[in-house]
């Protein structure tokens, strides 16, 4: 196995470390001195990137949110001149405007190769053929498999999602031995190779790679009995640079390694902040530590896992994301996320970042209340005024009706682990 391993797979913890630093100081560089956002934020912190003189100091480091993103739209957090970006993506979002993300030739290359190391790692080899089956075009998953299959030298089957039947044919009639494609539409892909009457576990697919949403050791189990294949997680995300961020090894099924030599992770409280040590859970923060078009520093993922070690490679491990901090709520028929409220809260003079969304049902319908902490010395007036500011941000920008409450400083409950950012009280007696 070690003999398929690229160089950067066989360094040595202090080799690995010490080059994630010098790529660490070269990004932080090269972020504060072309993008106006990263200069502001580091000069507001009073930091620069001289500052950084080891790992460790990155954690004084600002951190980045989707939010920043879309103020910045469209290409406000590109740190090269429109002409040197080969490609765009961009995420669809959930307030609107989208997330955009820009790629150098460089990047490209480089996320060629993470993916290809990702599929090298799942089991792909060279030779074989790739049924991608993720989305193409502005979503990164479609496009991102497709060039790292090509770089390991597979031959690439690209066809995007939908038209099931078809899927299911082509799979009989091209025999891919790799599929990459979301859990949950492998399982429809299950549902159709039975309804044609086809034994899934007949089919040429040795291994399935899947990604672009979380999914349990359950649903594992069932893909891999059902079709007799391996089944591995990818993971990635359009902001940090799209799938092949992290990848689970066949040999091991226990968590996914993260390409350090590229990405560089922290654990935080996702409600104070704070880097928590190896092994406890919190919020997944990445720092890309290669990208030229468009460096992140400390981003936000709102994943919800822990680092672990290294067990199939040097790199550490992430367990499998099944939740987020900011986890969808859906309210009379409207998809609300916990970051929409933030983001309004943030903006709303008088009131605190601190809050939390109270889900009741009064009589047959969902209820939501905004419990927000006013900020200290504020007056009952501004409170008031905070609260209808709310609430009317809450109606104009998402749709829905919802209470507000603003409550003294130091009210809310603090992180002691996993936080708590939505309290459901609607099985309770009495709600």
């Amino acid at each position: 196995m070690t003999a398929l391993l690229d160089a950067a797979e066989r360094m040595g913890h202090e080799e690995l470390r010490a080059l994630q630093l010098e790529r660490l100081r070269a990004t932080l560089r090269h972020a504060y001195t072309h993008v106006g956002h990263y200069r502001a934020a580091f000069d507001r912190a009073g930091l620069h990137p001289d500052d950084c003189r080891s790992l460790a100091d990155l954690a004084r480091f600002p951190f980045t949110t989707k939010a920043d993103l879309r103020d910045n739209y469209p290409f406000g957090m590109f740190a090269v001149p429109e002409e040197q970006v080969r490609r765009i993506h961009a995420s669809s979002g959930t307030t609107g405007r989208p997330t955009v993300v820009g790629y150098t030739q460089g990047d490209l290359d480089t996320w060629a190769d993470v993916v290809a190391r990702s599929i090298r790692a799942a089991g792909g080899r060279p030779g074989q053929k790739v049924h991608v089956a993720y989305g193409y075009g502005l979503f990164t998953g479609g496009l991102g498999a497709h060039y790292g299959a090509e770089r390991l030298g597979c031959t690439v089957i690209p066809a995007s999602g939908g038209m099931t039947a078809r899927q299911v044919q082509l799979i009989q009639d091209f025999r891919p031995e790799i599929i990459m494609v979301t859990p949950s539409y492998m399982l429809t892909l299950l549902d159709e190779f039975e309804r044609q009457g086809v034994d899934p576990r007949a089919t040429s697919l040795k291994v399935g790679i899947f990604g672009a949403e979380p999914w349990t050791q359950e649903m594992r189990r069932e893909i891999e009995e059902r079709f007799a294949i391996d089944a591995v997680d990818i993971y990635g995300l359009s902001e940090v640079m799209g799938p092949g961020v992290a990848q689970e090894c066949v040999e091991t099924k226990d968590g996914l390694h993260i390409w350090e030599d590229h990405f560089y992770p922290e654990v935080v409280d996702p409600f104070t902040g704070e880097v928590l040590p190896e092994g406890a859970e919190g919020e997944l923060v990445f720092t890309s530590l290669t990208k030229e078009a468009m460096p992140v520093i400390r981003y936000r993922t709102r994943d919800l896992t822990r680092l672990l070690p290294g067990t199939a490679r040097v790199f550490r491990r992430m367990e499998k994301v099944t939740g987020r901090s900011d986890d969808l709520v859906i309210l009379r028929g409207v998809n609300l996320f916990p970051t929409q409220i933030e983001e309004i809260v943030l903006r709303t003079p008088a009131v605190s970042p601190h809050f939390q969304l109270r889900l009741t049902r009064e009589g047959r319908l969902d209820a939501l209340t905004v419990r927000a902490e006013a900020r200290a010395g504020a007056t009952p007036e501004e409170r008031a005024a905070a609260a209808a500011s709310v609430a009317a941000a809450v109606k104009d920008g998402i749709g829905v009706s919802v209470g507000v409450e603003i409550l003294d400083p130091e009210t809310l409950e603090r992180s002691v682990g996993k936080f708590r950012r939505i309290v459901d009280e609607r099985d309770r007696p009495g709600s």
